[in-house]
């Protein structure tokens, strides 16, 4: 087994409850980590043999653009489609976390985590 990581995908999204944010916009960023077994690519040197980060960076892409009242929901479809798409992968976890959230306090980022195992 091994793991692919993906760290601070940077995305510029309209993501939120408020009225405001889907105007505006917010500046997010994801994490992403998966679990699969990396042994035939280690030896084979082939991409066809591994799970391609290229992709994986596309999904979330992708799915960031499509705005969610909720963090969870965006998280989520980054998941489903991960596994849908990525038949060697046995587990994600994404981290989706947006920067400077508009919640009346000096906060950094509000986070969330969602993580599935086929």
């Amino acid at each position: 087994m091994g793991v692919i990581k993906l760290k601070n995908i940077r995305t510029f999204s309209y993501h939120g409850c408020l009225v405001e944010e889907s105007k505006i916009g917010s500046n997010y960023r994801v994490d992403l980590e998966i679990e699969a077994d990396l042994s035939t690519s280690a030896v084979s040197d082939k991409l066809a043999d591994t799970v391609d980060y290229v992709h994986l960076n596309r999904i979330v892409v992708e799915e960031m653009a499509i705005r969610s009242e909720l963090l969870e929901h965006a998280a989520k479809r980054i998941v489903d489609r991960t596994l849908k798409e990525l038949i060697l992968v046995n587990r994600v976890e994404v981290e989706v976390s947006k920067l400077n959230p508009p919640i009346g306090g000096d906060v950094e980022e509000v986070t969330i985590i969602l993580s599935k195992k086929r």
